[in-house]
């Protein structure tokens, strides 16, 4: 597999409810509700070895409904520096999901297109 490889997407909206209806009355996609995350999770099914699966989520803080594409990485910490050093903005800084969860970072690359990293949970 290649380094950091894109395995997510995530698509903040106003309605998750009516954005999921619309992306399977479109596309036919299953997804499953978390109640844990409040995601409505698209699984990777057979994807998992290439680009992965994603959720929809009602927006709480961001003031736009937008699209992020998640890259894995194995330090988080190093490559959110790494980001800074390298000229762009660390939006959402390294943190957890949920307790023992997956730790995830929101930044901007230079030009402002906001992407995110995130980093498995320990075992």
């Amino acid at each position: 597999m290649k380094k950091n490889p894109v395995v997510y997407w995530e698509i903040a909206s106003n309605d998750a409810e009516k954005s999921v209806r619309f992306m399977k009355d479109v596309f036919e996609w299953k997804f499953e509700y978390d109640e844990k995350t409040t995601i409505h999770e698209f699984p990777a099914g057979d994807a998992q070895t290439a680009f992965a699966g994603g959720g929809i989520f009602t927006l709480r803080k961001a003031k736009l409904p937008f699209l992020t594409i998640y890259i894995r990485v194995d330090d988080i910490e190093a490559k959110a520096k790494k980001i800074e050093e390298l000229g762009g903005f660390i939006v959402i800084p390294p943190q957890e999901v949920f307790s023992g969860g997956p730790r995830i970072c929101l930044f901007n690359e230079p030009s402002g297109v906001t992407l995110a990293m995130i980093q498995r949970a320990p075992k």
